[in-house]
């Protein structure tokens, strides 16, 4: 369970004032004092998360977020732009209601955010071991529409309902597409490409990269990983041609030049591309590099946080090309982590990275904003294999996708 990426989990984020028993309800859910609980209002600053496993469900996180009414004061304002932040992450939200309150105004501006974005709410009135008579739950239902469940995260009341909630509200479209298990077939010889130079971590593959493998061997296909500087040697000696190539965006030129025509292959961000994204949506975004013109602005987005040493492909590689491409005044900007420009109406066109560090709900955000404003969006390895003439190439594999056939 342990080794499942955080982006590859059902995120389950929990809202609600201070003081309502958040933290109880996630340590109560967890089994574990995961977060600090306190009848102090506002001791959850940042978010804070923890995985676990969540039968039938699988695999999840569980997010616990400061109060939704946290807005006195910068240091107030500050926590709850985080906890905003984390409805772009959000698969299916719980919303704690404190039911001494009879002032909704905070929990209904929050149920309208949620809604808005269409994600799956489940409503919570914490704390019943505290309440003398029995709550009014048709209340809440006729204000809110949504399923209501009491618990007591203190004393463990209706906690195992409250996870059979979730797993019944869970959206049903949760499951990720494959990564490339659909389009192998059991045996196929898979040789991945997977330079080890400076941007490599040190003592470690890229998180691409061990995704990749991890799926080709649960599709039982025959994996081969080399260096760039092995690929000549390795296709001369191998008396089978193999089924598919995968290599590294930035050596794609290479790559293409030393493999026969008749060998498919593509790169771990195109793989990524329809993983976490929209594949389609990313190669009409890569076609938009033609139409730039200088003094244009383009936006180069990551979705982690990383010192970026010499050669760094978003910060070097891909402004070098483009400006080859386009011209010297091209304008281009950067974001990184959660920070992203709300206003992103100036760019011409965003170039993002795969995003193994995000879950699908949130690249999905992303690109359903960049849509919104009709900007072009694309990622790493799409927008490469487009400036190097090869994108037809490098993702002809997924055009008739008939694994078994």
């Amino acid at each position: 369970m342990n080794d499942t990426t955080k982006g590859n989990r059902l995120h389950i984020a929990i809202f609600g004032r201070r003081n309502v028993g958040k933290s109880s309800i996630i340590n109560a859910l967890t089994n574990q004092r995961v977060s600090i609980v306190s009848d102090k209002a506002g001791t959850t600053t940042d978010p804070v998360y923890k995985a676990m496993e969540l039968l039938p469900l699988g695999p999840v996180m569980i997010i616990d977020t400061a109060g939704v009414d946290d807005d006195e004061g910068e240091i107030g304002l500050l926590r709850l732009k985080k906890t905003e932040q984390i409805i772009e992450k959000t698969d299916l939200a719980i919303l704690v209601f404190n039911f001494n309150v009879d002032d909704l105004y905070y929990e209904k501006a929050w149920y309208k955010q949620l809604r808005k974005k269409k994600i799956p709410i489940i409503g919570v009135i914490n704390k019943v071991d505290n309440i003398n008579t029995e709550v009014d739950i048709y209340k809440y239902n006729r204000e809110f529409q949504i399923p209501f469940i009491k618990v007591s995260a203190l004393k463990n009341i209706n906690i195992d309902k409250l996870k059979e909630k979730i797993i019944e509200n869970s959206p049903v479209d949760f499951e990720m597409p494959a990564l490339v298990g659909d389009i192998i077939n059991k045996g196929d010889i898979i040789l991945l490409v997977a330079p080890q130079d400076i941007q490599a971590p040190k003592g470690r593959l890229i998180l691409p990269q061990v995704q990749t493998i991890r799926d080709l061997l649960d599709n039982d296909a025959i994996v081969i990983t080399i260096k760039d500087s092995q690929l000549e040697y390795v296709i001369k000696q191998m008396k089978i041609k193999p089924n598919l190539v995968i290599t590294d965006s930035q050596i794609f030129n290479k790559v293409n030049k030393l493999l026969p025509e008749d060998v498919n292959f593509t790169s771990f961000s195109i793989l990524m591309a329809r993983f976490k994204g929209d594949l389609e949506t990313f190669i009409q975004g890569a076609m938009a590099i033609e139409k730039l013109k200088p003094l244009d602005k383009v936006l180069i987005s990551e979705s982690c946080t990383h010192h970026a040493l010499k050669g760094d492909i978003a910060r070097e590689k891909i402004p070098n090309w483009l400006r080859e491409k386009v011209g010297a005044n091209l304008q281009i900007t950067f974001s990184s982590g959660v920070d992203f420009p709300e206003n992103i109406r100036e760019y011409k066109l965003i170039i993002h990275c795969g995003g193994c560090m995000f879950n699908r709900k949130q690249m999905m955000e992303r690109i359903c904003k960049a849509k919104s404003y009709g900007i072009p969006i694309t990622n790493y390895g799409t927008a490469i294999a487009y400036m190097n003439g090869i994108l037809n190439r490098a993702t002809e594999i997924f055009n008739n996708i008939k694994k078994g056939q």
